[in-house]
């Protein structure tokens, strides 16, 4: 099984789509990502609350 590279780009057009209102199910089906991964990428590019837009990804590269 081969393993699909994502660009950033791509990554946090999901989650922006995914803040819009679209369904992780919906964007899954659409997109050809797993759920899964569409779940840690929310995680990983959403704001941190108490942060001024920070996300998880930046604090890890700080």
């Amino acid at each position: 099984m081969s393993q699909k590279k994502y660009n950033q780009a791509f990554k946090q057009t999901v989650v922006e789509f995914y803040h819009s209102g679209t369904s992780v199910n919906q964007l899954s089906s659409e997109y050809g990502v797993s759920e899964v991964t569409i779940y840690k990428w929310i995680k990983l590019h959403s704001p941190i609350e108490g942060t001024d837009e920070l996300t998880a990804a930046e604090v890890t590269a700080i």
